[in-house]
């Protein structure tokens, strides 16, 4: 059972770069909450605001050109503004994450045992000894072969998917509280991503972690997570269950991600769907609603800038009513599009 009290809330978070062409808007006015124990799914095209939004939450984003505003509360706590000293404090312990690119986030200098125990030894004083030895533990828990061997290894020394292993066992070390997920799988074959879902599972369900979970992989959301967030040019455009976000999409962008993939069930469709176009530009952005120029359900109202709204449950920035939503669909299938 979850709790009441949400133990991170995100609200009106905005996040820019300044750069020579101009003023990057990265992530404009995202707005979520997570519980205890919940995993929530976010989707969405690259460049979307994603791994931005997400490195605010622990600070990341050292950039003197960056502006970031808004609000961050984890566990009552705002993180916006936040000494460096309790981020590095809060890092690792409370709030941990998995980077997309394991090569990037190990150290070449060091091998993969001493960069996993500095982490433990930097929160929980112990033995070299004791903390080597959780240190392999986590190696195996997240099936890495011959794990006392790897201890010794340089990042070089593996392989993708072995180096992805060793950065989820450094984000798990030390169970934190939230868990943030940038494409943990993304190097692994089938049967180690089952492996490793099945860890961050485990770890939820055993210590009430919450989970936030980047992803393309849309299988994988269904499977995991209990609410999705759909972004879309830095905003969120959708926000639901995950089971009625499927069953039920109110966004066209939505649509469009879940129409691009083959039905497991029913008719097979004579086409899936694809996007036109291009993600806009983040300094340019177009009038009104971003996604218009690529939607084929855009009328007169697009032009006005949609917010989340019509209901605490399920929410999309979208115009179009329930009659509207359901005339789309219609016209798509018709077609022999497969948009839901």
């Amino acid at each position: 059972m979850l709790e009441d009290s949400p133990l991170l809330v995100v609200q009106d978070l905005c996040v820019s770069f300044q750069t020579r062409r101009g003023l990057v808007k990265a992530v404009d006015h995202l707005s979520f909450h997570l519980k205890k124990g919940e995993v929530l799914g976010v989707v969405g095209e690259s460049g979307s605001g994603k791994s931005v939004s997400m490195m605010s939450v622990l600070g990341l984003i050292a950039d003197a050109n960056a502006k970031i505003e808004g609000s961050i509360v984890f566990r009552g706590e705002e993180l916006i503004g936040l000494s460096g000293r309790r981020l590095r404090a809060l890092r690792g312990s409370d709030i941990a994450m998995i980077f997309q690119d394991p090569m990037t986030a190990l150290t070449p200098v060091y091998t993969i045992g001493w960069q996993i125990i500095e982490q433990i030894q930097a929160h929980q004083p112990q033995p070299r000894a004791k903390a080597r030895e959780r240190a392999r533990a986590l190696l195996a828990e997240v099936g890495m072969p011959n794990p006392d061997a790897q201890l010794d290894r340089f990042p070089h020394q593996l392989s993708g998917g072995m180096r992805q292993r060793a950065v989820i066992a450094m984000a798990l070390a030390l169970r934190p509280a939230l868990l943030i997920a940038d494409e943990p799988t993304t190097a692994l074959d089938v049967t180690v991503q089952a492996q490793i879902l099945d860890v961050i599972d485990h770890m939820r369900k055993t210590l009430g972690s919450a989970v936030i979970l980047i992803t393309h992989d849309m299988g994988v959301v269904a499977e995991m997570a209990d609410r999705v967030m759909v972004m879309y040019a830095g905003r969120g455009v959708e926000l639901a269950g995950a089971s009625d976000l499927f069953e039920d999409p109110w966004h066209p962008y939505t649509w469009a991600l879940l129409g691009s993939i083959p039905p497991l069930e029913g008719a097979r469709p004579r086409r899936l769907l694809s996007i036109p176009g291009s993600p806009p530009s983040l300094i340019d952005l177009p009038r009104g609603c971003a996604f218009a120029p690529r939607c084929p359900s855009r009328f007169d109202a697009c032009e006005r800038r949609p917010e989340l709204s019509s209901g605490d449950v399920h929410q999309a920035a979208c115009f179009l009513d329930q009659a509207g939503r359901m005339r789309n669909k219609a016209i798509a299938s018709e077609n022999g599009v497969h948009p839901a």
